[in-house]
């Protein structure tokens, strides 16, 4: 293994070299750096031109200029990373470094949102082939994916920022949107379970009743300008994330998974309270320790609860108390929502249509944390929506293509149940393709999405790449390139990896 991936590593590594020198020709000559400068009227151009070519040496031909920048990329193994200055004479280290932080905070959650969403629902239109279900995601994938993500942008800004804002000025629903979204609930899961007409029916009228009565309390509660959970809810969610862990990680008939994960759950109960009493204090280092921790204890409990099956116990354990921990985190940033619509700073007009953060706002870890949502939540979705309907296919396709195979129906034929035959053999199988897939997108989405950036007026990898080509800055460029090059890189590094973890037949030597 060691050998494949330091030979792997090496052959990664002279094309990365060979790519940069093109990358670095093609873009010195593709104009004049000059240009503006030129065109200039200012007294002393002459002085600034001069500065200009010694600071960035367009005195040296191109071909030759590229290993003063290389240069400056070797001296990494000493400690003196430089990549150069830009054409106003700034660090293109900083500058990249700024980039990277606004590009991951804005493509990160919307790209593992796509994968999650998309994986799960492909997975799920799969068992459920040539079903309204399956007909009605095949639809809306091939319309998501065939809308211009700038279109869907302006629609986001339009309908769920100025319209939803608007709404929060007067939050009242009208009588027949009161009527028609249970029905509208009741029919989409009727799809979803699916089923005989007799089970259809009652889950429509489940759905279509318990919507309308959750409508009704967040009505009468005032919930859209205090929101929050409670503990009922949080339990109520908290049994049923428990629940669905264990059947997707062990089955339910496993006793001890099943009391570990509601363990957990009642252990998060408990400490509610105290978490919300100390809560003010949390900083967002003290926040991810307190995540880990939770991890942690939801591992020892499946672990002293396991008896004989302590690995999978354990695992289904630290999954629900993660999942315990985030719904009672979920809870304390909704308490934190009427405070920041309050702010002078917002105005009553939460939901943000640009910009990375509000200017100027002040406010506890959890004020900041609802301030990121905001201005995340409409490029999240704009991306959300694209990504999502590619996976959706991807694994739905990867899926079928192994239930077809002789080792599914030997399995199925040695008695073993439908959850084990999906989860423990055709999942892991169906993922082999889809690790690719997913290796090359983590390594894409560090280039930033160019136009939600331009829509939402994020200055991420992005923007910085666009604006330094549009002005012949080389050295942001090259160091951009190097970035999402060295990334790829490594990237399909670990996805050779996770062949082998996924696919003990799968040998690298």
């Amino acid at each position: 293994m060691v050998t494949f991936l330091v030979r792997r590593l090496a052959a990664s590594l002279v094309v990365l070299f060979a790519a940069t020198y093109m990358m670095y020709i093609l873009t010195a000559y593709s104009g004049d750096p000059l240009e503006d400068l030129r065109t200039s009227t200012a007294r002393n151009k002459e002085q600034l031109i001069e500065h200009r070519i010694q600071v960035l040496n367009l005195n040296v031909p191109p071909y030759l200029r590229y290993f003063i920048w290389f240069g400056g990329v070797l001296k990494l193994f000493i400690g003196q990373f430089d990549l150069g200055q830009n054409m106003n004479g700034q660090q293109v280290s900083k500058l990249l470094g700024a980039a990277i932080g606004t590009t991951l905070q804005l493509v990160t959650i919307s790209t593992i949102l796509a994968i999650l969403l998309g994986v799960i629902v492909g997975i799920s239109t799969a068992l459920r082939q040539y079903s309204a279900f399956d007909y009605t995601v095949t639809f809306m994938s091939f319309l998501f994916f065939s809308l211009p993500v700038f279109w869907v942008a302006v629609l986001l800004k339009q309908y769920l920022a100025i319209g939803f804002n608007d709404f929060l000025q007067n939050p009242t629903l009208p009588i027949w949107l009161l009527a028609a979204l249970p029905l509208v609930s009741g029919f989409i899961w009727m799809g979803i379970i699916g089923g005989d007409k007799r089970r259809r029916i009652i889950v429509a009228i489940s759905a279509t009743g318990a919507t309308a009565l959750s409508l009704a309390v967040l009505v009468i509660t005032n919930w859209f300008v205090a929101p929050g959970l409670g503990p009922l809810t949080i339990a109520i969610l908290g049994v049923s994330l428990a629940l669905v862990v264990t059947s997707l990680s062990t089955g339910l008939n496993n006793v001890r998974a099943r009391n570990a994960a509601l363990y957990t759950v009642a252990i998060g109960m408990v400490l509610w309270y105290p978490f919300n009493l100390i809560s003010s204090y949390i900083s967002p280092i003290l926040f991810v320790l307190l995540a880990i921790a939770t991890v942690l204890v939801g591992y020892a409990v499946g672990y002293f609860m396991g008896g004989e099956d302590k690995g999978p116990v354990a695992r289904t354990a630290a999954i629900s108390a993660f999942l315990m921990g985030g719904v009672i985190a979920l809870d304390r940033f909704m308490q934190a929502w009427k405070p920041y619509v309050e702010s002078s700073y917002i105005s009553g007009r939460p939901f943000a249509t640009v910009g990375a953060s509000t200017p100027n706002l002040r406010g506890s870890f959890w004020v900041q944390g609802v301030d990121q949502f905001t201005h995340l939540l409409l490029p999240t979705l704009a991306l959300l929506l694209i990504g999502f309907a590619g996976y959706t296919r991807y694994s739905r396709a990867s899926l079928l293509e192994v239930l077809n195979q002789d080792f599914i129906r030997t399995a199925r034929a040695k008695g073993l149940n439908e959850r084990t035959v999906v989860m423990r053999h055709a999942f892991r199988n169906a993922m082999i393709p889809l690790t690719t897939l997913v290796a090359f997108d983590f390594a894409g989405v560090i280039g930033g999405a160019v136009i939600t950036e331009k829509v939402f007026a994020w200055s991420g990898m992005g923007s910085l790449f666009v604006e330094s080509l549009r002005r012949v800055d080389v050295n942001p460029v090259m160091g951009f390139f190097l970035i999402t090059g060295t990334v790829a890189i490594l990237f399909n590094l670990i996805a050779d990896i996770v062949y082998t973890l996924l696919d003990p037949r799968i040998r690298v030597n």
